[in-house]
């Protein structure tokens, strides 16, 4: 099968190895339950396989064949909860083989394309119609804050110490005051970067013309759902671009500035290292945030 390069990580692990193997046998079941017609994979891939299919009666749609890890599980109950309001639209789906039929974007732009003001607009528009009430079968965001900080430290460790010991004690002491003061609990999205949000003009106008995709679902307060904004690189990687992405983002929603500055320093840094590769990126990002004071 022709992997995307974006998915070569997966073959460092067991886990991983045993899932390439068995994805042409899925690919080729899933296509056969849904009667697709499916083209070759998507090259912008990280941590699913996706594919462009048409269905039996001409339907454009995406096939997603997703890596088993926990942050994804509940990706098609989020899609199912938003059902096709601000987020794209879930046609069908298969747990036991973690498979995915969704609709396709078109003409599937990604917000970053825009000029970052504009996109900073888009997502102050949709994020207001995704925060939902939820629960079960939902994370919440403090079951997976404790975590973090359960995980941190031994990370940082076993990476060889790559960044300052004062990032890991603030972003420490800060996911443990805010896990413990939220908010109104509603669905988040931990991975709505300017990636995740595609031009989406040839559905209802009342949909679009902007809907997210691939999202990585928690219940928690609505300070949290902007942190990948404020930290992705999609529009800027500079402390300036950093800090206006907060401010502006905060205002035009009515967030607690300080609190999404303290989600983001916590999630930023507790991603910023994964199964021992770092991300410099995502600690430049936490040394800019700290810095302020």
């Amino acid at each position: 099968m022709d992997l995307p390069e974006g998915l070569d990580w997966v073959r460092g692990s067991s886990a991983g190895r045993a899932w390439l193997a068995a994805l042409p046998t899925w690919l080729t079941e899933c296509a056969e339950r849904w009667s697709l017609r499916v083209g070759p994979p998507f090259r912008q891939a990280y941590a699913s396989l996706a594919l462009p299919a048409h269905l039996p009666d001409g339907t454009t749609a995406v096939l997603k064949l997703q890596y088993p890890d926990e942050e994804s599980r509940h990706e098609a109950d989020a899609l199912a909860r938003w059902d096709g309001d601000a987020a794209i639209r879930l046609l069908a789906h298969d747990p036991g083989r973690r498979a995915l039929l969704l609709e396709r974007c078109q003409p599937g732009t990604p917000l970053h394309d825009l000029p970052p003001d504009r996109a900073l607009d888009v997502v102050i528009g949709l994020l207001p119609r995704l925060w939902r009430p939820a629960g079960a079968p939902f994370t919440p965001l403090a079951q997976e804050a404790a975590g973090w900080i359960n995980r941190m430290p031994r990370a940082w460790e076993r990476a060889g110490r790559p960044y300052e010991r004062r990032l890991l004690d603030a972003a420490l002491d800060l996911l443990t005051g805010l896990a413990s003061s939220q908010g109104e609990q509603v669905l988040v999205n931990q991975d709505l970067h300017a990636g995740n949000i595609l031009a989406a003009d040839a559905l209802a106008a009342d949909r679009g013309p902007w809907l997210a995709i691939d999202p990585k679902p928690l219940t928690g307060e609505r300070e949290f759902s902007v942190v990948p904004m404020v930290r992705g690189p999609e529009l800027g990687h500079s402390p300036a671009a950093v800090r206006h992405r907060l401010h502006r983002l905060s205002t035009g929603l009515g967030l607690d500035p300080e609190r999404v500055r303290g989600w983001t320093i916590g999630h930023t840094l507790a991603w910023s290292v994964a199964d021992d590769t770092v991300f410099p990126e995502k600690i430049e990002v936490v040394r800019w945030l700290l810095d302020t004071d």
